[in-house]
């Protein structure tokens, strides 16, 4: 990430951000598994004297003053350094939904985080980065993928987040399926019961490590194509969030069990209640993508593979 102006030296006094949205879990790799996929929200910050101004774009409601999302990352982060608080001018044009699993506040939370970072100097560094952003989201999985692109895993050393990159399977074509209708993320984890039996904790932990392999481009680890599918079905299964949230979601749960019916490996993208399709090859995508949805939109990503990527701009733009 670069954090000074085009000519190095002194920090810059607007940046420029693209953050891409996030599928986090990915069926057994509770709170500790992310996606990142090629859909992008986009932040403009300048330092200004004082005030704040907020110009946003999209289809869904923000707030325009300290309570917006990013401007809160920011606040944070500049806390976090010691800084001065300045005065901000923001535009966001919002293209990740939000409410659907997709990982919007996440992407909010990195553009803030990533943006005070860059105008500071780049003093927090890709640790800092996302131990910050982690203590804002509550948990490290959508913001780890959001920062780094690829396949991640995030976990926690005592309280300190930490998170490891992969580059996924080339074939990877992901399908994501959203619902017009929004789920809030603590509406979802309230449907997760406090403790699960021993049994479906084991099996997870052996579904989550063969998703990790299948998902990656590690070769011969999962074979290739109709393989690599079978595997990755099989892998994708999951006993210890989505018995519990996909009741509340019955759209989702018949979605994802028809995908699934049809040898298609799919999931809630994070709490849900967007879906996600994990295609290998056009061909299956396109098998997702010919799957009836009625209520959802069907949107056939790209897998990011740079995470959020931030750029010093003319302060006067």
């Amino acid at each position: 990430m670069s954090t000074t102006g085009p000519g190095g030296g002194r920090p810059p006094g607007a940046v420029r951000l693209r953050v891409p949205a996030t599928s986090a879990n990915l069926g057994p790799g509770f709170d500790a598994l992310g996606l990142a996929l090629g859909l992008y929200d986009e932040v403009s910050v300048r330092l200004t004297p004082s005030g704040l101004s907020i110009d946003a774009v999209g289809p869904d409601a923000v707030p325009a003053d300290e309570a917006h999302l990013v401007v809160r990352a920011i606040r944070a982060t500049f806390d976090e350094l010691e800084w001065a608080q300045p005065g901000l001018a923001l535009r966001c044009v919002n293209r990740i939904p939000h409410g659907r699993g997709l990982g919007s506040s996440a992407a909010a939370i990195v553009a803030g985080v990533t943006a005070a970072d860059a105008l500071a100097g780049g003093p927090l560094g890709a640790a800092g980065r996302l131990r910050v952003a982690s203590a804002i989201e509550g948990h490290p999985d959508n913001v780890a993928a959001a920062l780094l692109g690829g396949l991640t895993v995030a976990w926690y050393e005592g309280d300190v987040p930490r998170s490891l990159r992969v580059a996924p399977l080339g074939e990877l074509r992901p399908v994501v399926f959203v619902p017009s209708r929004r789920q809030s993320t603590e509406q979802a984890r309230g449907a997760l019961p406090k403790q699960v039996p021993h049994a479906d904790a084991a099996v997870n932990i052996g579904r989550a490590a063969l998703l990790a392999l299948a998902l990656s481009g590690a070769e011969p680890a999962a074979g290739a194509g109709e393989e690599r599918s079978r595997l990755l079905l099989t892998a994708t299964e999951d006993r210890m969030h989505q018995p519990y949230r996909l009741p509340t979601m019955p759209a989702s749960a018949d979605l994802v069990g028809r995908l699934r019916a049809a040898g298609i490996p799919a999931a809630l993208s994070g709490s849900g209640p967007s879906v996600v399709a994990l295609g290998v090859g056009g061909g299956q995508a396109a098998a997702a993508i010919g799957v009836a949805a009625p209520g959802f939109s069907v949107v056939p990503l790209a897998v990011d593979t740079e995470g959020v990527r931030v750029e010093a701009v003319d302060s006067s733009e």
